[in-house]
Parts: structure tokens; sequence; C-alpha cells
């Protein structure tokens, strides 16, 4: 698709270019910005690298954008439903949903999901109520109490199977979790379906 230029579409003004450069998710929902260069249309919290300025022009919303001939862009998704912060959030999730057995850092993480550690820290916290570290902990002990519940695999290679290859700091953290050591939890869910 060729992109048509409209007399209505405006070069960006020094507060959306601030927000632009800045990824200020504030501004989303407020305009879209889409780069001459590329064919491509962004939310401004997008984590994309920096237009130039000069190929950069704005929309008010995605419909104009794609009317005009841009696509959208894949990283920042500004066609989604939901808000730049629920949607990256989301991706955050369902990352270490997906990827709970590796080794999880808050670095690997920001790498995978396109952000700051500190920013992906403070926006999980605030959106799930608990830090990526403790999500990625339980659920690591809600896969580790399936594997329980459904082998009889020796308790160090759950470990191993759910991401915590260092069994005595499996057993110290699903104690400390479930209030059982995961020989004892296994042998409670026996006990209950006898």
């Amino acid at each position: 698709m060729k992109i048509r230029m409209k007399n209505h579409e405006a070069p960006v003004s020094e507060k959306q270019w601030r927000a632009i450069i800045d990824c200020d998710s504030s501004y989303d929902g407020l305009f879209i910005y889409a780069v001459l260069t590329t064919g491509i249309f962004c939310k401004p919290s997008c984590r994309s690298r920096v237009p130039n300025r000069g190929n950069v022009i704005v929309f008010g919303h995605a419909e104009e954008a794609r009317t005009a001939g841009f696509r959208p862009c894949k990283r920042c998704k500004p066609t989604d439903r939901l808000g730049p912060i629920e949607d990256w959030v989301a991706r955050i999730t369902q990352y270490i949903d997906d990827h709970y057995k590796d080794p999880l850092t808050l670095e690997a993480l920001s790498y995978h999901c396109h952000g700051s550690p500190y920013h992906l820290q403070r926006t999980f916290k605030r959106w799930k109520g608990m830090t990526p570290g403790e999500y990625i902990q339980r659920t690591r002990i809600r896969k580790a109490k399936e594997l329980l519940a459904g082998s009889d695999k020796p308790v160090a290679e759950i470990g191993t199977a759910v991401g915590m290859p260092s069994a005595p700091y499996f057993i110290t953290l699903f104690k400390r979790k479930t209030g059982y050591t995961p020989a004892d939890f296994r042998k409670l869910l026996r006990e209950k379906t006898r």
C-alpha cells in the first residue's frame, strides 16, 4: 500500500517529540506517530529506535495512520485493545509462564520484553501486586506442586524441572511458600486421595 499524505497530517510538535524520545506511555491514546521512511506507525511509548524527527508525522488514532498507508508496529502493537502498560505486563507474565524453567533475571526479562530493569520491576509490581521475582517463584512453586502430585520423580529432579537446580534452595523455598517440604506435600496429597 502506498503512503498517502493529507493536509491534516502534522509534523511532530515539541511536546509530542519529547514523548516519543522518552517512550512516555502517558501520551498513549492521545496520538499515534508514523515514520515516513519505514511506513510504520507506533504508540508514543514504543521502545523502537528513535526515528529522525523530520520523518515523523502524527495522527489522532491508529485508523488514520492505517488509512494513510502505514502499517502497525509489531513491537508496540498500536492497534491492540489493551492499554500499553497492561499489554506490556501481560507480555512479561506470558514470557515468565513460558520460560519459568530458564534462569530468569530482571535483566533477562527487560531484554526480552523491551524495557529497563527498573521500569519493569516498578510497573510489574504496581499492576500485579508482586515483583517479577515473586511471580517467578510463585509460578515455579505452582508447577512443582503439579509435578509432585502427578509423578514419582525425585524432589531434586522436580526442582531442576521447574528452574531451581539447587535442591536445598528448592526445598527451603517450597517450605517457605507452602508450609511443607516437597516430600511432605507429596505425602499429604497421597493421604488425601486414599
